[in-house]
């Protein structure tokens, strides 16, 4: 397949709404329910700064990877609801041929939803080094704000996972580690419990199925978001890929982006603008990528882009 890096998507036939880190999104022709085309660039960041060039196949990787885990989580958590209606564009998009193309395999069609302005970020099962959840940990045996056992070393597994939100930052800002209580003072007390509950079940239900394939999902991140409509919570935005999750092998301990965050504090980059990956990295990050990928998807990448 092609290696071409997409680090812009040049999409005219849409109105562009919204351009992430990653992600840009479209407003797709009204139908019965709104709709927004999540198209994924192979742009990468860390440390919440966008390296200057990408990884080669990373827009697809992440696309189908969370579209196997919208199958796997509403087959896993009783009452599931989420935005993936199907992978590419609908067929009244009116795209054109070439731009068909550019997005295959790295575009998804989704529910427009109102989302709620927090990150269900942790779930933490291990204190990680070189994490802010560690750092407090060493400092107050807590992790935002919640009483954790003393004694624990590096790695090792909490006593169950537990649900720790941040603030969702504007493009070029922070987000903000907080506690499961002011959380709820932002979602409100009508949500928050369930965003919690559905934290926590996505993240179990994850985490034994990435188990079954070899690799330990030490935290991640989920969004959710309102169907105003039904006054429902859906989970939303990507699930469980490498770039919103941090993953253990159970052989190496690294399938996600620690290769390039160790480069960069290494080499005195870390946070730092305008910073171009040299290509062994790409190509060390590439390749943890494609085989996180092929674990969990039971599949090769060129086999499920012929299948589209």
């Amino acid at each position: 397949m092609a290696s071409e890096v997409l680090t812009s998507i040049p999409l005219t036939s849409l109105p562009r709404i919204a351009k992430g880190k990653v992600r840009d999104l479209f407003a797709l022709p009204d139908g019965d329910k709104p709709t927004l085309l999540f198209a994924t660039s192979d742009r990468i960041s860390a440390y919440d700064v966008i390296l200057k060039n990408g990884i080669p196949t990373k827009g697809a990787i992440l696309t189908l990877i969370s579209a196997k885990w919208f199958e796997v989580l509403a087959s896993r958590v009783p009452g599931l609801k989420h935005h993936f209606l199907h992978l590419g564009p609908p067929p009244s998009s009116g795209l054109t041929q070439e731009e068909e193309q550019m997005l295959r395999g790295r575009s998804m069609t989704v529910r427009r939803l109102k989302i709620f302005p927090i990150e269900a970020i942790g779930k933490l099962s291990f204190p990680l080094w070189g994490s802010s959840a560690w750092t407090e940990y060493q400092k107050t045996q807590t992790i935002h704000d919640l009483p954790q056992p003393a004694g624990l070393a590096q790695c090792e597994r909490l006593p169950k996972p537990i649900y720790t939100p941040s603030t969702k930052a504007e493009l070029g800002d922070k987000d903000i580690n907080i506690s499961p209580d002011e959380a709820r003072k932002i979602v409100g007390d009508k949500y928050a419990s369930r965003i919690e509950e559905l934290a926590l079940a996505c993240y179990n239900a994850g985490a034994a199925y990435a188990e079954e394939r070899g690799i330990i999902i030490a935290d991640t991140k989920f969004e959710f978001g309102l169907d105003e409509e039904t006054d429902e919570v859906y989970l939303v935005d990507e699930v469980l890929t490498p770039d919103s999750s941090r993953f253990w092998s159970k052989t190496d301990y690294e399938v996600d982006k620690q290769v390039l965050r160790n480069w960069l504090t290494e080499n005195g980059l870390k946070g730092k603008d305008d910073v171009e990956m040299p290509a062994e990295v790409v190509e060390k990050t590439k390749a943890r990528y494609t085989e996180v990928f092929e674990r969990l998807t039971d599949n090769s990448l060129e086999d499920a882009l012929k299948k589209l």
